[in-house]
């Protein structure tokens, strides 16, 4: 079974956009480092919080990806627009469509 990543952050206000864009982005590079699924969306009642859904071979896979340089890079570049709110949830992927 493959590792799934549920998260949540908070922009300041304003920059929820500018913030999707950045996470959007890296998407290229991540098929290659072992990402099945990686979708960004919004909510169009909480105009400051993205949700991110992942599905990644391993949690290792995972979390090499967050030390390439390109994420790196999109991190240090997202971190001045967010509050530093985060939910975060690890979850072992049983299945479903597009996978």
């Amino acid at each position: 079974m493959s590792y799934g990543y549920l998260a949540s952050m908070k922009t300041k206000p304003g920059h929820r956009d500018e913030v999707v864009a950045i996470l959007l982005s890296g998407v290229d590079g991540l098929r290659a480092a072992g990402c099945a699924l990686y979708v960004v969306g919004v909510s169009a009642t909480d105009a400051d919080t993205i949700w991110v859904s992942e599905v990644w071979q391993s949690r290792e896979h995972h979390a090499a990806s967050l030390e390439l340089p390109e994420s790196k890079a999109a991190i240090g570049r997202a971190m001045p627009m967010l509050t530093g709110e985060f939910t975060g949830q690890e979850l072992t992927v049983a299945g479903g469509l597009g996978l």
